[in-house]
């Protein structure tokens, strides 16, 4: 597994396409990869932004070429324009009891079941799929109450604990997108959390880191990242 990270220079016209679209930038960076779908794997990336500098992380499972990503919306200047380390010593190092800062964006939701056309014998009708299982709708979580009740009732799924008062947690760079897909509007709420957390479950936390948290994974949901402790 790598980690890879790209600044982008958010004052050329192809970046702002990039940042500006979910589906763009995921195509940009499934473009670094010349494997066939099935072999490469999944690939995580997160936008990441502060005052001065825009960041492209990548978690795959292969190491990337972002020579076109960096031509095309980089700093093609500088010396290879990337960051890619080996992700291994961060993944196998992990052991219960360690405490890391993090960052995480997601896209918090709820699933409800899609209730069909009421009637007097079904005035309750639900739908179901081709597999006769309940078909369900999602819906973005919106308030940071609701996001943060969101992360915090995962936590243990994914491996970690939030230490003292719920790893002094904060949610950030909250958005609703909508964009076009397939003939359709998708409406994608995202929220960045950063906090502390502690390790609770050193395998169950690795699969998180490779294989991402909660939904929306190809438009730069899910990938969780790992600093010490400052």
């Amino acid at each position: 597994m790598f980690l890879s990270r790209v600044q982008i220079n958010s004052a050329r016209r192809a970046s702002r396409q990039l940042l500006g679209s979910p589906q763009s930038m995921h195509a940009a960076v499934l473009s670094a990869f010349p494997h066939p779908d099935d072999e490469r794997g999944r690939v995580l990336w997160r936008v990441d932004r502060d005052a001065h500098h825009v960041w492209l992380y990548v978690v795959s499972r292969y190491e990337p070429d972002f020579t076109a990503i960096v031509e095309d919306a980089g700093w093609p200047s500088t010396q290879r324009g990337w960051d890619t380390r080996p992700y291994a010593p961060v993944l196998d190092g992990l052991v219960e009891g360690q405490r890391w800062a993090f960052r995480l964006t997601a896209n918090p939701t709820r699933s409800t079941a899609r209730r069909g056309r009421m009637s007097e014998a079904a005035p309750e009708a639900v739908e179901l799929n081709a597999k006769g299982r309940p078909k369900t709708r999602r819906y973005g979580h919106v308030t940071v109450e609701q996001q943060l009740n969101w992360f915090a009732g995962r936590t243990d799924d994914w491996g970690f604990t939030l230490p003292g008062e719920g790893g002094g947690v904060v949610v950030h760079d909250r958005q609703t997108r909508r964009f076009q897909r397939g003939g359709r509007t998708v409406t994608l709420v995202t929220a960045s959390f950063d906090g502390l957390l502690e390790v609770s479950d050193p395998a169950r936390l690795r699969d998180a880191l490779v294989t991402g948290l909660g939904p929306a994974k190809g438009y730069g949901c899910g990938l969780l990242t790992l600093a010490p402790v400052r």
